[in-house]
């Protein structure tokens, strides 16, 4: 047997793992340029069969397609200027990796451009569409599915593919490769500084050490040393025995849950808009523009700490007091869960982030 020589097989080696990145890659675009061209032409499309009937209605006699084709042909330039002006050149950026678009890591520029590019032109089409309808008093098409899960859909595509392109997608993965932007079984452990065994300084702290691999961080030595909040890593815990499968856990499988889980409210409002009664009233505006507000904390990291701050400010918030009016006006168009996630979120956010940073709330005073 003729035995290959170690480089022949080392290059075969690379060229197969080439061959991977590049299948990965040219999907990974793929989806994100369908994600970015599919809900304009059907959102569009849509408006395009409104405005027809709106106008067949209205001139019988008249020419009814002149604006349908109209419309229509202006979609097609916009996604190829789109595609062509803004979309290529940043993709082309980004594989060179310029720091102004992804040195800091703090913001996510495809998502960004995808919000502005593809996510407000189909919310204004929305909403240009009830507009029409509502002024012409007819009631044609309230977008009740296709269209409107479509643009939805997509924005959970970028999220994930973004999300997961960092990843290998076959083999496993272990935690220490665990990328930035995948969830991780990051716990959080209180650790009693008395407990350290260091020896305190003499002015009662303990030298700089942090169990975090953060420097600089001092603790108190005495008798009343508070715990100290520690991020620490555990490892994931496994089911012995036959039932061992139940225990399997990937991060890269937990991005599409996570992923899903983080549109859930955001997709219960832009359905709420989709009753008819609701479309067909002055409410489709606060809601579609209080979605896409919502749809903007996308660009921001999943790690990013501002995130928590943007949910209550863009979400929660907006949608507590539009949910409090479609219920008191249409009844129950929309889940009592989710007004009732909305408040409770918000309340908790306002109560453990500033109310209980007040002096009165400081009951170590008390003992």
């Amino acid at each position: 047997m003729v035995q290959m020589p170690v480089e022949l097989v080392q290059a075969v080696i690379d060229i197969l793992k080439g061959s991977r990145k590049m299948v990965k890659l040219a999907l990974c675009e793929a989806l994100q340029f369908s994600a970015l061209v599919v809900p304009l032409l059907v959102v569009t499309l849509e408006f395009a069969a409104v405005v027809w009937h709106v106008r067949s209605s209205a001139m019988p006699s008249g020419d009814a397609y002149a604006p349908y084709w109209l419309i229509v042909a202006t979609s097609v330039a916009y996604v190829t200027t789109v595609a062509l002006l803004v979309w290529v050149p940043m993709k082309y950026l980004i594989f060179q990796k310029r720091r102004f678009l992804i040195g800091r890591k703090k913001w996510r520029p495809v998502a960004l451009a995808y919000v502005i590019l593809s996510t407000l032109p189909c919310f204004a089409f929305l909403i240009a569409s009830a507009e029409v309808q509502i002024s012409s008093g007819l009631r044609h098409n309230a977008f009740t599915e296709l269209p409107v899960s479509l643009v939805l859909l997509s924005l959970i595509c970028i999220d994930i593919t973004e999300r997961i392109r960092q990843c290998r997608l076959t083999g496993e993965v272990h935690p220490p490769q665990r990328d930035a932007d995948i969830p991780s079984s990051l716990l959080t452990s209180v650790v009693h500084s008395a407990d350290l065994n260091f020896r305190p300084d003499s002015n009662g702290t303990i030298p700089s050490h942090s169990l975090s691999g953060n420097p600089g961080r001092q603790y108190s030595s005495g008798p009343m040393a508070q715990p100290t909040i520690l991020p620490v890593y555990y490892p994931p815990q496994y089911v012995s025995g036959p039932l061992r499968f139940l225990s399997a856990s990937d991060c890269r499988a937990e991005v599409f849950v996570d992923g899903f889980l983080f549109w859930l409210d955001t997709v219960e409002m832009v359905r709420a808009a989709m009753h008819p009664i609701v479309f067909y009233s002055r409410w489709v505006f606060p809601i579609y523009i209080s979605s896409y507000l919502s749809v903007l904390r996308v660009v921001i990291m999943p790690g990013n700490p501002l995130l928590a701050t943007l949910g209550i400010a863009l979400q929660d918030v907006p949608f507590l007091f539009i949910r409090i009016g479609l219920v008191a006006i249409f009844g129950f168009v929309t889940p009592l869960l989710y007004l009732v996630k909305n408040l409770l979120l918000s309340l908790a956010f306002f109560y453990f982030n500033f109310v209980t940073k007040l002096k009165i709330f400081n009951t170590q005073r008390l003992f």
